[in-house]
């Protein structure tokens, strides 16, 4: 019996060790052409293939180092790697990850406490994605809209602001106004309406007209859009409007929340909470997917069990890289750093860009940051600006075309940052159409 363990640990080693080797032997051509051969066309990446990261830096397979200035769409609030992420990770995978939630689990009950304790809720609804959080959030305003605002079964209504997205189900794209999210894809959710985003007077009118309306989700801060800022008072007057007609305030803070725009919650900056809280991404500290949905009792015990579910929901990894990824936050203020760093970032890009004829705007909050060039959404200004960028060792990514995002992970030191954005500054005043 002996022999047989050992020579099964020596083989796993040799097996790890020849796959090892055989993945350094690709080229990072021959790992974009096999993504490009195997796998769907979903996605166009900037052709740097990625194999170790630790903070804010990020090294290709060539051993090539960059700073990261996405962030993994803000996944990775964190940094790379967290060593007190990993560390717990390792521990809870080695003892359980999974159980389902047919049986109770040592992690999830010590979890839900803390993250509703967090933030300030009853309870939470814990999931993997943040499309599943953005699900999880509709089913319970339509739910508490039937059986707490009294609203006829099937009529329930969910509001939504234009230029929104939380993700690529049919759901999510049933509210999207981008044609690239749901052309070729329909029918559509019913039950959606939509408003412009940061205009108070049409989300009321729509309250007025609208009776059977249970909740409004929206962004406090339009990522995929590009970093669409709202103006200040714009989401504390949500919360009035919602108060006024009964209407849940759903709060999507999967890529503003924890830290990113410079508070714990975007929502944090006008003072206000919302009624369901949508938390994903960072939750995890880019570790495997985890979100959370987070409410009052009067909310989510609508849902009785066997309505809602997921088998991964609340497992037991998740569980413990979540408190870890929460607790990170806090103890090394994030949102101070976030603030502090987000602010040295703007001021240094419009003291030194800000002129020049390609830069339309300059915007964010905390280290979500966006720069608009003054081009059309079809060009590739954007995408061939961003080459240059990789080039010189600073990675982001154009979103709608014309829009460059920069989110570093929160950890980045200021030498780093300052250090990345010379680099930006210098490539965009650099650079010719």
């Amino acid at each position: 019996m002996f022999f047989i363990l050992t020579f099964a640990r020596y083989l796993k080693i040799f097996v790890m060790s020849t796959i090892s080797a055989t993945m350094c032997a690709y080229t990072q051509r021959e790992f974009i052409d096999m993504e490009e051969n195997y796998g769907a066309h979903n996605y166009h990446p900037l052709p740097v293939v990625l194999e170790r990261g630790e903070g804010a830096l990020i090294w290709d397979t060539d051993g090539k180092q960059y700073f990261d200035f996405l962030s993994a769409y803000s996944a990775v609030n964190q940094g790379h790697c967290h060593p007190r992420i990993i560390k717990v990770l390792i521990e809870q995978a080695q003892k359980l990850t999974l159980t389902s939630r047919a049986f109770f689990n040592n992690r999830l009950g010590p979890y839900e406490k803390y993250i509703t304790d967090f933030f300030g809720y009853d309870k939470v609804l814990p999931m993997n994605t943040g499309v599943e959080g953005g699900e999880t959030a509709v089913k319970l305003a339509r739910r508490w809209g039937y059986s707490v605002k009294g609203i006829a079964e099937n009529q329930a209504e969910i509001v939504f602001a234009k230029g929104n997205f939380w993700g690529r189900t049919l759901a999510a794209i049933s509210s999207s106004t981008d044609p690239s999210s749901f052309r070729g894809f329909g029918p559509f959710m019913p039950g959606y309406l939509l408003v412009p985003y940061n205009d108070l007077s049409a989300l009321e009118n729509i309250f007025k007209t609208h009776p059977n309306v249970a909740g409004f989700m929206f962004e406090p801060i339009q990522g995929e859009a590009g970093v669409v800022v709202p103006d200040s008072g714009y989401i504390a007057g949500i919360r009035a409007l919602c108060n006024r007609y009964n209407v849940l305030m759903i709060a999507d803070e999967v890529q503003t929340g924890l830290c990113r725009t410079g508070k714990m919650l975007a929502c944090d900056h006008e003072n206000v909470k919302p009624d369901i809280l949508i938390l994903g991404k960072a939750l995890s500290g880019g570790a495997l997917p985890v979100s959370a949905v987070l409410a009052k009792d009067e909310i989510m015990l609508t849902i009785r069990p066997g309505e809602h579910g997921s088998t991964y929901g609340g497992n037991p990894l998740a569980c413990a890289v979540a408190m870890e990824a929460l607790q990170i936050l806090k103890d090394e203020n994030l949102s101070k750093r976030s603030e502090e760093l987000g602010k040295i970032f703007r001021d240094e890009l419009k003291k030194n860009i800000s002129g020049n004829n390609l830069v339309k705007q300059i915007r964010g909050k905390g280290l979500l940051n966006a720069i608009e060039i003054n081009d059309t959404e079809e060009s590739d200004t954007a995408w061939r600006l961003c080459l240059q960028l990789a080039g010189k060792g600073v990675l982001a990514k154009p979103t709608h075309g014309n829009i460059i995002r920069f989110a570093p992970p929160l950890v980045i030191t200021e030498t780093q940052l300052r250090e990345a954005t010379h680099i930006i500054c210098e490539t965009i005043n650099s650079f010719r159409k």
